[in-house]
């Protein structure tokens, strides 16, 4: 785990947690496409570390309450869930098949503070979450329709509720579709990780 350990101080157990991805996830991709072929040898760098990019930019406080919509493989949910042990993590999508994926890596590694459901965002009744977190879904214009009403108001973190979205591409082009009301910040992932990979790629925060 030699890029988790150059950015992140974790425990024994979390970094044999992340030891088991490495495992899990190469052993899942066999049977479910769930990261391509090519991508499988840059685990660590380009789905691990780029999920843990968020732990950067938030430090969630205990009893946070997240949501991973479109979470595919759980990418970034299972990834925080084992840095944030106190925070709670709802990975959902809409392909049955990952989130039983989902559920069985959430179980290997024990983790108590994760589970996966099988549906939409927009379709999510009656539950509210601080934070909706994703890698990859949407614009972020779709987002913020799909998840009005998932947000909660009030707040325990530092930072407004909102969501937190990695992104690659142009992003100044895809924020123009927000109203101007609309507050947003865009960091760079570059400002946490060296690497090349990071160099296009982004942290989208629009608050609720």
């Amino acid at each position: 785990m030699e890029l988790i350990n150059k950015y992140f101080s974790l425990s024994d157990e979390q970094l044999s947690s992340f030891k088991q991805l490495m495992v899990l996830y190469p052993e899942w991709n066999a049977q479910i496409n769930l990261i391509s072929r090519k991508d499988i040898e840059n685990l660590e760098e380009r789905h691990l570390l780029h999920s843990l990019a968020i732990a950067k930019f938030q430090n969630f406080k205990k009893g946070t309450r997240i949501l991973d919509l479109g979470c595919g493989g759980g990418f970034p949910g299972i990834m925080l869930a084992i840095v944030f042990p106190d925070v709670h993590f709802t990975l959902i999508d809409g392909r049955n098949k990952k989130i039983m994926v989902v559920n069985d890596i959430i179980k290997k590694l024990d983790l108590k503070n994760a589970f996966g459901i099988h549906g939409r965002a927009e379709e999510s009744k009656g539950k509210q979450y601080d934070y909706v977190v994703t890698r990859a879904v949407a614009t972020i214009e779709k987002l913020q329709n799909w998840t009005l009403k998932l947000i909660k108001n009030e707040q325990i973190n530092a930072r407004p509720n909102g969501i937190i979205a990695l992104k690659g591409g142009n992003i100044k082009e895809e924020v123009k579709a927000l109203n101007k009301s609309d507050y947003y910040e865009i960091t760079p992932v570059s400002s946490y990780f060296a690497e090349a990979f990071f160099e296009e790629k982004f942290i989208l925060y629009l608050q609720h």
